[in-house]
């Protein structure tokens, strides 16, 4: 058992929960006192009740959602749970930005402070004179606004994330090179989908309205990278039909996410898409014939890094008995970080999600900032690595394996995206 990486997560988490707690404590304590400013006994009893059930509302919606269960204490469909992942999101990150803005307040009144303690010898001029640029009715201002518009920021943000943004389907194209691709599999179009996750937060509606535009880009192959849904009491029927409703002519392929595991799906989803005459890869393949050549398919359930105790585990366990090499080879993991893994057994290129881009994504001095950077390098889009012998012993590389990340369709936790609309992808093969 990896008893410094348990350590360390625990520790991680604790840290994050208190963050958490005390940011709510934060905003219900200055909605606490502000209405204590209210002439009516009236209107603060009725904000103070309407404070405590929010609070009590959104514990209750907190745990629902952890439990991932079938049966939920709050009903799917409503605004509750919706509501609760803005809250909780919102109020985290404004706590965080109006912290931020008060540390700047406090460095500069030390940079004040020590700046005129330089100046004079005088201990009670220096106060004095410190004491008077603190109290500076401008700077003060200044740094009221500052910490009004940071606290902000945030839930005007999300209003926008999840009115405008979040169905914002945006159809992505981009040309991959292959190498060893036959010359008649050059031009080969494949349409990818990823993280649906129909639940609350995504209609029957919105799925069916992504799949029309996949259709529109007359693909020769379609896939889907995993987490159909989010939960057990979710619809994943209804979510399979939908995709049943891809046309290419080489068929629908797809593999598991994480998110099947959580629902205890895997089964169910490998069953429904039998029944829709589709294919769920489940550490299998399927050789595919395409104007005369041949391409492998390859598909993999959600690929664990660590096992029992932290221990970190290979992916892709078993794999290299999936792999040709008669043929260009293309793995569904909905796991982007088992590229590394794929680029050494020799897979020309790999299709996954897991991520959402980050679903808030924010630039930054030329810097994009994500979330997702937190539990993978490869966050969203086209990435490249040398392939076989070379990705483990840095010789010169022969050949280059590609993984494309998909940004998703759905959301997990708040239903907002910032800057990472979700995506629908057009994959063209190109001969390298």
């Amino acid at each position: 058992m990896n008893v410094g990486w348990l350590l360390a997560r625990l520790v991680i988490g604790i840290g994050l929960l208190s963050l958490i707690v005390y940011s709510q404590y934060f905003w219900y304590r200055g909605l606490w006192r502000l209405s204590a400013n209210w002439g009516s006994a009236a209107l603060r009893v009725a904000a103070r009740l309407l404070c405590l059930a929010l609070v009590t509302v959104s514990a209750i919606a907190i745990v629902d959602g952890m439990r991932m269960g079938r049966s939920h204490w709050i009903p799917r469909g409503n605004i509750f749970p919706s509501f609760v992942g803005m809250w909780f999101t919102c109020a985290f990150f404004g706590f965080l930005a109006v912290q931020l803005v008060r540390g700047i307040e406090r460095l500069w009144r030390l940079a004040v402070a020590r700046r005129k303690n330089r100046q004079t010898a005088d201990p009670a001029r220096t106060v004095r004179e410190t004491a008077e640029l603190v109290a500076d009715p401008g700077r003060r201002h200044f740094f009221k606004v500052a910490t009004a518009a940071a606290g902000a920021a945030p839930f005007l943000g999300a209003v926008y994330g999840f009115a405008a943004e979040r169905l914002n389907y945006q159809i992505r194209r981009v040309e991959i090179p292959m190498p060893n691709l036959p010359q008649a599999l050059d031009g080969m179009k494949i349409a990818q989908l990823s993280d649906i996750h129909l639940s609350g937060y995504i209609s029957r509606e919105d799925v069916r309205r992504a799949v029309d535009m996949a259709n529109d880009l007359s693909p020769d192959l379609a896939v889907v990278t995993g987490d159909f849904i989010t939960g057990a009491s979710d619809p994943l029927e209804d979510c399979i039909a939908e995709i049943q409703k891809l046309a290419a002519p080489l068929g629908i392929y797809g593999c598991n996410g994480n998110h099947e595991i959580y629902a205890k799906a895997e089964d169910a989803a490998e069953r429904l898409f039998t029944q829709a005459g589709m294919k769920l890869l489940r550490s299998e393949n399927a050789t595919l014939n395409f104007r005369g050549a041949q391409l492998n398919l390859i598909g993999v359930d959600y690929q664990r890094e660590r096992g029992p105790g932290g221990r970190r585990i290979q992916t892709l366990a078993g794999v290299d008995q999936l792999v040709r090499r008669d043929m260009p080879n293309i793995l569904l993991s909905h796991n982007p970080n088992s590229f590394n893994r794929a680029a050494e057994l020799g897979i020309e290129l790999s299709l996954a999600g897991h991520t959402h881009g980050g679903q808030v994504q924010v630039e930054i001095l030329d810097h994009r900032l994500s979330p997702a950077r937190f539990i993978t390098d490869y966050i969203a889009g086209l990435y490249a690595r040398p392939m076989g012998v070379a990705a483990t012993t840095g010789a010169t590389p022969i050949a280059r394996s590609h993984l494309y990340v998909n940004r998703g369709l759905g959301t997990v936790g708040a239903p907002v995206r910032l800057g990472v609309p979700p995506e629908i992808t057009l994959i063209t093969l190109r001969k390298a």
